[in-house]
Parts: C-alpha cells; structure tokens; sequence
C-alpha cells in the first residue's frame, strides 16, 4: 500500500511590511518581539502576540546589514551607510513611536504622485515626520564588504569598563568585530560604551583571502575566539588572551570553493558551520589550542547539500537543528547532529536572505503592552520530531510552561507567542514568513 503524502509545510503567519529584500532578522525580550531590517534601512519591531508592528522607523539611508538586541532597551543596527548605531528602545518606549510601515507609505503616497516615485517619496516623508528612537552610540565602519558585525559581552576583568557602562546607563560593556576600515582583509575590535578600537586583526599575508564576508565572536576567560569566513573560501579562527593585544590564529581552512555567506557558532561555543555560494555546509572544530596553527587541522565534515547559494545560517539555542535561507526561495533546516536536511520550506516566490530562531526556554516577560502574564503555576507539554534518517528523537522541543488558569484572552496569546518555537525567513519579496515546524 503506497504511503500517503503530506502536504507541504506552509508558514503559520507572513508579516507583509517591507518594500524591499528583507536582510536581517532579530528575536528579542523573551520572543515577544521580532526585528526585521530591509535593503532600504527600515526597521520593524513586530509583536509576536499580535503580529503587529510597534515600531517603524529608518534607521539607515542603505541596506541593513546586521540586527542585534543588547541588554533590555538597546538595539543595534549595522547599515551600508557606513554607519553603526546603537538605539534606546524598550518596550515601555514604544507607545510614543511610528508604526506606520513601509508599505503603507508607500500605498498611502502613491495616489497622489506617480507610481514610480511613490516609493521614494515616501520614504523621504517618513523620515522627516517619523517619532523613531534615540540613538546612543555611532561608529563609522566598513561596510564595503557586505559583512554584518559581530558581538559578545566583554567578560574580562576590566574595572574601568564597567564604571563607563555603569555612568552612560549601558546594559554591560560588549565588544563589535567589524571589517577594518583601513583593509577589507583585516579585522577591527571596538568596545562599547566606550567608542573605542581596542584590537585590530590584520589580514593574513600567508593567506590570499580576500574581504572579510562573516563574522562570530565570543569573549571568555582566559582566551577569546573570533571567527571569520571570506572571500576566498577560507575560515579562520583567532585567539587572543588579555592583557595580550596580538590575536593568535588558532584553526584555518579553506572548505569552500566560492565565498562564506554566514558562519554561526554552536551553543556550546564547540564548533561553528559555514554556509557558502558553493552547496557545502562546513562544521569546524572552536575549542581549538591556544597555539599555533596546525597545517594539518581539516574541517570536522563537510556536508553537500546539493542547494548551491545558501546564506543567513542559524542555529537553535538548543543546538539540535539549523537552518539557512536558500538563493532557491526555500528554506532549508538540517539536523545539527546528521547535517541531514530535515525540510525544505517553500512559500516565498523570490529568494531567501535571512533566517533567524526564537530561542527555546526563555523567560516568559510579563508586558503590560501585550497584557502581562500572571506567575502561576503551570503544566508542561512537550511536542517530539522524529529525524526520519536517524529515526532518534533529535528535535525534542523544550518544555513550555502554560499557567493553569491564563486570566484573558491576550494573556494566553502573548504566552503562547513567547514560548512557540519560531523560525523566521526574511525573503526578497519584502516578506517575513514565520514558521511553526520543530
């Protein structure tokens, strides 16, 4: 008897906001918030109870390259304009911002001016007008390489830091990797609050790399590791020590054939994979000796995936699966312990640029916005996957707490928007689609 099809997968909600190719994407406060940042530097914040946005402003006057939440109320945002910003927004702020979207600019400008300058126009307006957040920090950076920044928290020792965290009301101080300003090839370490460069990383002269195409970072004691992917088809690992300045090439291969897109680290920081314009997905060793190089090191596996163009790679907090946006339209997750592909998700008609995951256990907030939920006590419920390649229960999802007696209506939605485990894909069609599989 012939096994029955199911049909495809389709997304649980599509958020229609954006204009243009949506580039960037960023869960944030506990999941009840999602960033999105498109190719003309319009940033959303979408609650999640909702699906509505809460706040809609230009950040930037080119693509966004890079989102990323710090602390509670600052948001980061990485444009082509050359410019690096940190924005005050918590959620109390939102209430006295925009939240008219791109798009409904542009239908709203559109009936009386042309069509082919309603866009721009509207556009023009909406920054002149628009009630948007404070800005806290600006850096000028490199942006020449389509590279997006990397981050962590500064968990050195460094008493002055904290002091200069503690008076401009910064959450923690953190440190910013970006392309070196002065050389493409090269690496540059800034500290926040403090504006500062603090380290440089200069291109590899043993090395013909190219420009710097992804970055990771991770600051632990005693030895910090960045990670990068380029142009080439190299990735390399550095190490640095404090009080050392020098950083310390740890791991270096060359897995791919065509440039990095995306890199990603694991949760457990014990490896990281690469995502390329070639079909194969690299995973590499992180814990790597804090020594020379080995000539020899070669990547853990290589895994051919037979989708050539896949970028926007992320992996789940729990570290079980992965998933990368396909140059196809599709959405590819993979077993993070196979590297087999699970699924393949298409509804977009365009291609896929980002993916981005709500992150699994996180502290349920309690927001008057999106009707505060109550501390009561509550029973679990679990949901399982089953790799069918493996036929082990890989995709166990976390346990989600559901209070016993949810008072209202919206206390139960803004629950269970916090605790699903979501996967977003940013598209050039200017759609988000968010995803409720795993």
């Amino acid at each position: 008897m012939p096994t029955e099809r199911l049909p495809p997968a389709q997304p649980a909600y599509v958020l229609r906001g954006h204009i243009s190719q949506v580039h960037a994407l960023c869960f944030a406060h506990s999941n009840s918030r999602l960033f999105t940042g498109d190719a003309d530097g319009w940033v959303v914040s979408w609650s999640l109870a909702y699906k509505r946005p809460t706040v809609v402003w230009r950040a930037h006057d080119s693509t966004i390259l890079g989102l990323s939440v710090w602390g509670t109320d600052r948001i980061i945002t990485h444009g082509r304009d050359s410019k690096l910003l940190v924005w005050k927004l918590a959620i109390a702020d939102e209430e006295n911002l925009d939240k008219i979207l791109p798009v409904d600019n542009a239908q709203d400008n559109a009936q009386d001016n042309a069509q082919d300058n309603a866009q721009d126009n509207a556009q023009d307006n909406a920054q002149v007008n628009c009630k948007r957040p404070e800005i806290i920090h600006s850096l000028t950076v490199n942006t020449l390489n389509f590279c997006s920044f990397a981050w962590c928290k500064d968990d050195h020792d460094n008493t002055v830091l904290q002091i200069a965290s503690k008076e401009t009301g910064s959450p923690y101080p953190i440190f910013i990797a970006v392309p070196s300003i002065l050389d493409s090839d090269g690496i540059d370490i800034f500290q926040l609050p403090s504006e500062k460069r603090r380290s440089t990383v200069p291109a590899d002269k043993t090395l013909k790399t190219g420009m710097v195409m992804a970055l990771a970072l991770h600051s632990a004691k005693p030895t910090s590791r960045l990670i990068a992917g380029y142009e080439s088809g190299h990735t390399i690992v550095y190490g640095h020590k404090v009080p050392e300045k020098k950083w310390q090439k740890l791991y270096s291969a060359q897995p791919h054939s065509q440039p990095i897109l995306s890199l990603a680290p694991s949760p457990s920081f014990e490896y990281y994979l690469t995502s390329s314009a070639d079909a194969l997905i690299g995973k590499h060793p992180l814990l790597c000796a804090a020594t020379a190089v080995d000539p020899d090191t070669q990547p853990l596996k290589l895994f051919n995936t037979k989708h050539a163009g896949q970028q926007g790679l992320s992996i789940r907090s729990d570290g079980k699966i992965y998933a990368t946006a396909g140059w196809d339209a599709r959405v590819h997750v993979y077993s993070a312990k196979t590297m087999k592909e699970l699924a393949g998700l298409r509804w977009h008609k365009e291609g896929c640029y980002a993916t981005a995951f709500a992150e699994i256990d996180a502290p349920v907030t309690h927001s008057p916005e999106d009707a505060g939920l109550h501390n009561s006590a509550g029973s679990a419920q679990t949901i399982q996957a089953i790799d069918s390649s493996s036929s082990e229960p890989l995709l166990c999802t976390a346990l989600a707490t559901v209070p016993a007696a949810a008072s209202t209506v919206s206390q139960r939605r803004d629950l269970k928007a916090q605790t699903t485990h979501w996967l977003a894909a940013g598209s050039k069609d200017g759609k988000v689609s968010l995803w409720d599989i795993y």
